[in-house]
């Protein structure tokens, strides 16, 4: 038998995994409907900016390393000297910092390419990059919700993990493995 409280738990999350999708959808469907304008910006230092988006991705995985081993230490699956007080600022900035490269890079996608389907490879990158911004959408407001399931938080970044990583191998991997 179900106790009162489960319904009012379960319902925490409906919002944050609605916008999460609203932001998912309307990134793909903006992506679609918009003709890529292929110069967005340039980069000092990058003959182009296929090669300056490859390598911010790049920097934006090794953030996610960080993010992964910081944050199972933080749940004391990896022992590290006792889990020190700095892990958790660790962890949300290497997080913060994956985030604010990874934007420019998602900008110059759907701004500068589009959602592009022209591929398996392509399609896959395209959807999973939207789908990146949607579901971290849902996992930043899932932290602002009090009594979520103790399972809620890692599954969540463990899916943002698994996503953005998605969408690097699809992307940077494929492109400095192809050049």
């Amino acid at each position: 038998m179900s106790t009162p409280q489960a319904p009012a738990r379960s319902s925490r999350m409906l919002w944050p995994i609605l916008i999460g999708a609203l932001v998912a959808v309307a990134l793909g469907v903006y992506g679609a409907t918009h003709k890529g304008k292929s110069i967005v910006f340039r980069v000092s230092g990058f003959e182009d900016l296929i090669r300056a988006k490859s390598w911010l991705a790049v920097i934006v995985f090794v953030f996610l390393l960080v993010q992964l081993v910081s944050a199972l230490i933080l749940y004391g699956r990896i022992r590290f000297l006792g889990s020190p007080s700095w892990i958790g600022t660790l962890h949300r900035w290497s997080g913060r910092l994956a985030f604010w490269i990874a934007v420019p890079v998602g900008v110059f996608c759907l701004y500068g390419i589009g959602f592009q389907s022209y591929s398996t490879r392509v399609l896959l990158h395209s959807l999973l990059g939207c789908l990146f911004f949607g579901v971290f959408v849902i996992k930043m407001l899932a932290l602002t919700k009090p009594g979520l399931a103790g399972w809620v938080l890692p599954v969540l970044g463990g899916t943002v993990f698994a996503i953005l990583a998605g969408v690097v191998l699809t992307s940077a991997l494929w492109y400095f493995t192809t050049v």
